[in-house]
């Protein structure tokens, strides 16, 4: 016995009833404001995800450095006060290259 996969000659309300995507796409341009009094979906936030946005906004709008911090060690060079911990700035270093040789030969 064959199957009609195609339902070809029957009519289905449900699917017939539906509007087409572009219907809908234009009841939405047009009417935004009635999707809430038509019981739409709803979206809303946590407290944390309201302050993590909060926080990528403010960290897009700076520059990333701390004048305040920069101007104070300009401030102690001009006036000799600014101490160099000599034996921290070597451990740093020889840290930076031994990290920037291992990463390169690894490859």
């Amino acid at each position: 016995m064959p199957i009609n996969i195609n339902n070809a000659g029957l009519k289905n309300a449900n699917i017939d009833s539906k509007p087409n995507n572009r219907q809908v796409q234009n009841d939405a341009q047009q009417k935004p404001a009635d999707v809430s009094s038509k019981g739409g979906d709803a979206v809303s936030l946590t407290s944390e995800a309201q302050q993590l946005g909060s926080l990528q906004e403010k960290a897009m709008n700076s520059s990333g450095v701390d004048q305040a911090k920069v101007d104070k060690i300009k401030a102690d060079i001009e006036s000799g006060s600014y101490k160099i911990n000599v034996e921290q700035l070597a451990n740093k270093l020889a840290q930076f290259e031994s990290d920037l040789f291992s990463n390169g030969n690894s490859e």
